[in-house]
C-alpha cells in the first residue's frame, strides 16, 4: 500500500497546492452560470412542480463541476508527466497497474467532489434546495467522478500533447457534458432528441444525481445507477487494459 498512498498524496498536493486555479475558479464559473441563467429563465420555465428554475439548476451546475474537474485532474495530470519525461519516475518503481489506476482516479473524485462541495455550497445562498434522498446525492456524485477520473486517464495516456488532450475535452467531455440536462429537462426536448439524450451516459449521471434533490427525475434513478455502474466497469476495463500493456508510456 506504500506506493499507492504516495501517489495519490502526490496527485492530492498536485491540485492542492494551486487550489486558487484547481477549486476557486471553477466555484466562481458555476456561480456565473447560475447568475446568469437564473436572471434569464427563472419564471419563464418550470420543470419539477413546486421547483424554480434556479433550484433546479443548481444540482446540474454542481455535478458539472464534479465532472469536468475529475477529468481534468486525471487528464492533465498525465499529460503533464509525459510531456516534461517525468512519467518515467512513476513507471519504474514497483508500482501496479491497478495502484496506478486507484491512486488518480480517487485523486480525481477527491477533486471533483472538493469543487462540487464549494459549488454547492455557494450556491445554497441563492436558493432553497431540498435534499431528499442524500445516499442518491453521494452514490451518482462519487460514481461520476470515478468514471471521469478514468475517462481522464485514458485522454492523458492517448494524447502525445497538450493540443490532443484539449481537443479530446473540448469535442467530446464538453459536448457530452452541455447536451446532458444540465439546464434543461429531457422532456422539453423533441422525440428525437429525447431517444439521443438517453444514449449519453452524463445524462443520466447528473439527472441520477438530481433525483436525490428533489425526489424526481426524468429517468428512474435505478435505471440511472445501473448505467453508470456498468459505465464506470467498462472505462475501468479499458482503462487497466492500456495501463497493463504500456501502451504510449512504455516506449
Amino acid at each position: 500500500m506504500t506506493s499507492f498512498l504516495t501517489l495519490f498524496y502526490k496527485e492530492l498536493l498536485r491540485f492542492w497546492k494551486v487550489a486558487f486555479q484547481t477549486v476557486a475558479a471553477p466555484i466562481l464559473t458555476s456561480l456565473m452560470y447560475l447568475l446568469i441563467f437564473a436572471h434569464a429563465l427563472e419564471g419563464r420555465v418550470t420543470v419539477y412542480e413546486n421547483v424554480g428554475y434556479s433550484a433546479f439548476l443548481v444540482p446540474g451546475l454542481v455535478m458539472m463541476s464534479v465532472l469536468q474537474n475529475a477529468f481534468a485532474n486525471s487528464s492533465s495530470s498525465l499529460i503533464q508527466s509525459k510531456v516534461t519525461g517525468n512519467v518515467v519516475f512513476m513507471l519504474l518503481p514497483p508500482i501496479s497497474y491497478l495502484e496506478f489506476f486507484s491512486a488518480y482516479v480517487l485523486a480525481a473524485v477527491a477533486r471533483g467532489l472538493v469543487v462540487g462541495a464549494g459549488v454547492l455550497a455557494v450556491t445554497v445562498w441563492f436558493v432553497d434546495l431540498p435534499v431528499r434522498a442524500p445516499v442518491w446525492v453521494l452514490a451518482f456524485a462519487l460514481l461520476g467522478s470515478a468514471i471521469l477520473g478514468a475517462m481522464g486517464l485514458i485522454a492523458g495516456i492517448w494524447a502525445d500533447k497538450f493540443d490532443q488532450l484539449a481537443a479530446f475535452q473540448n469535442f467530446v467531455i464538453m459536448p457530452l457534458t452541455f447536451l446532458s440536462g444540465v439546464f434543461y429537462s429531457i422532456h422539453s426536448l423533441p422525440p428525437f432528441w429525447q431517444s439521443l439524450s438517453h444514449l449519453n451516459p452524463f445524462f443520466y449521471m447528473i439527472d441520477g444525481f438530481r433525483y436525490g434533490f428533489f425526489g424526481a427525475s426524468d429517468v428512474a434513478p435505478a435505471t440511472s445507477l445501473t448505467v453508470v455502474g456498468v459505465s464506470f466497469g467498462v472505462l475501468s476495463l479499458i482503462t487497466l487494459a492500456m495501463l497493463r500493456t504500456g501502451y504510449k508510456l512504455r516506449h
